[in-house]
């Protein structure tokens, strides 16, 4: 029995201190913490951990320099301080990344008065980055040759901090922090409703999407974490909020690396917004949007991708403009915005003022909380804060001051890397990227990267490059069959690792090493995991485009 069908057995008919409903990054980050302090934790959702809204974002972890311009200036320093956070916490995930912001004329602000703002930005990050600088156009041109200088006056840099790997796998690394310290979760479950019993606990019924079958989970606290989704969700178990959500929609587009430099290109759009070209790995990331949407999920249209080409290609010189035959793969999500008590005008006018701030509501009688909005840069905040609720409303939190995020201690990560450089493990493969292996395994999986070595020595193929043309070993793929809960191919190649948002689908389905991938991942059900998700079509699900 695998561990998520041993999972399903626990959570039917269990007692849990805490029901998590939602596995993107606010249920994520809360499983960690309240399961750390020692608390009784069940966490499921209807999908796979961070499919929705945390595997969208554009991997940035910023302190929200645009609000600035909104005189947000306390949203400003919570920002940067989570930010800080993160960059000191997470060092081999979270990393310093410089963003090259070039100015058109006629911008609505002056070029000093941007340089100033991003001097109040470090300032307000309490200079844990390098400090800004103002750039001339001879500068930029130096620099970067590939930025158009013909309408441009000059530019700034500043610092903000980016995720070395995609956010998806960020996320996940919560989820299983909460696994190893007993928390019991399940993904593809999905909450059918929930009644609040006279007794005072939550009972929710729920729905096993790979069999059918029901079962009854039993929580003293419940807390809704879905997202986009929260407001259906509580209207689906008859609780009434103040806050609620307006959505905006963003979409990216992935295409071949169009600069070799590791810093985030940053213009201000036709419609006026900040419009990022960011590195990932091999391939650019480049948008975003802003569209208001009424209904979920959200998808990308010819208008999206027109509006994003179009901005790229009037700021870039590139031998040749960038066109829908060179996207490699879409992300498209919606940014859940929270909608204050009382703020039906001001989100019905000028909605693009809401900012990305969380808030948490809370049912004190029914023991009921419910997150809004929030973004990845805040996440540990945002755990914080729900297990002092968690503990206001009586659950008992025996480790309340155990660290729950972080690293590994450094003398984990010298074992670690003193392991790894006694095996030659950087020698054993030809590197796929610059980055040697032993690094990306230890930023992948920290300590259990242990673990991976331990299978390296028993059996050295164990190093090679499974999956051609990735950066992903074979230990990899038995590692993510033994502890990763990949129940779908799409999650291991769109979430635990970025393949699908660096490859085409047909250069994945014709990878070498694919197939023995999907063996391991799903042994006797491998080949219809291949045609399910090469089979759907489903084009938004996947990112993926065929080109």
């Amino acid at each position: 029995m695998g561990l998520r069908e041993s999972n399903l057995e626990k959570l039917d008919g269990g007692v849990y201190d805490v029901l998590i409903v939602g596995g993107g990054i606010n249920g994520a980050v809360c499983a960690s913490a309240l399961s750390t302090m020692g608390a009784r934790v069940a966490l499921i959702d209807r999908g796979d951990f961070a499919g929705e809204t945390s595997q969208e974002s554009s991997n940035l972890v910023w302190g929200g320099i645009k609000y600035l311009e909104t005189a947000e200036i306390g949203l400003v320093r919570k920002l940067c301080v989570s930010r800080n956070k993160l960059l000191r916490t997470y060092p081999s995930s979270v990393k310093e990344v410089r963003f090259f912001a070039t100015l058109e004329r006629g911008f609505r602000r002056h070029r000093l008065t941007l340089v100033l703002g991003a001097l109040l930005y470090w300032v307000l990050g309490s200079f844990r980055t390098r400090a800004p600088r103002m750039l001339s156009l001879e500068r930029i041109g130096i620099e970067e040759s590939v930025i158009d200088p013909t309408n441009a006056v000059g530019g700034f840099e500043y610092s903000d901090a980016y995720l070395v790997d995609n956010d998806a796998r960020f996320v996940f690394n919560f989820v299983r922090a909460a696994i190893d310290h007993g928390a019991i979760i399940a993904n593809y479950v999905e909450s059918l409703g929930a009644t609040h019993e006279e007794d005072g606990t939550w009972v929710t019924r729920a729905r096993d999407h790979q069999t059918g079958r029901e079962i009854a989970i039993r929580s003293r606290v419940l807390l809704n974490a879905c997202g986009p989704w929260v407001d259906e969700r509580n209207t689906g178990d008859a609780q009434q909020t103040d806050h609620r959500h307006v959505f905006s929609k963003g979409v990216h587009l992935i295409v071949d690396r169009v600069t070799p430099h590791d810093r985030v290109l940053t213009f201000f759009a036709d419609d006026g917004r900040l419009f990022f070209v960011i590195p990932l790995g091999t391939k650019s990331c480049i948008g975003t949007t802003d569209t208001r949407v009424e209904r979920l999920p959200a998808t990308v249209t010819d208008d999206d991708r027109r509006f994003i080409l179009d901005n790229v290609n009037k700021r870039l010189r590139l031998e040749r403009p960038l066109t829908e035959a060179d996207i490699i793969a879409e992300r498209c999500g919606v940014r859940p915005l929270a909608v204050d008590p009382g703020g039906s005008s001001r989100d019905e006018g000028d909605w693009t003022s809401l900012s990305r701030k969380h808030a948490i509501e809370v049912d004190g009688d029914a023991r009921h909380i419910s997150i809004f909005g929030g973004k990845l840069t805040d996440c540990l905040n945002v755990g914080e804060e729900v297990a002092e609720i968690v503990g206001e409303l009586g659950v008992e939190l025996p480790y309340r001051r155990m660290p729950w995020y972080g690293e590994p201690p450094d003398q984990v990560r010298e074992e670690y890397f003193h392991q790894a450089r006694l095996m030659g493990l950087d020698a054993m493969t030809a590197p796929e990227s610059s980055e040697p292996l032993s690094t990306r395994l230890w930023r992948r999986y920290a300590e259990s990267a242990l673990r991976l070595l331990e299978d390296i020595r028993h059996d050295p193929a164990m190093a090679e490059v499974l999956v051609k043309g990735t950066e992903y070993i074979r230990a990899e793929i038995h590692h993510a069959a033994r502890r990763e809960m990949i129940t779908r191919l799409e999650d291991f190649l769109r979430r635990r690792s970025k393949i699908a948002l660096i490859e085409r689908t047909e250069t994945i389905r014709q990878a070498p090493g694919l197939h023995e991938a999907c063996h391991i991942l799903f042994g006797d059900e491998a080949e219809q995991r291949m045609a399910e998700y090469f089979g759907t079509g489903d084009e938004r699900g996947r990112d993926q485009r065929t080109g």
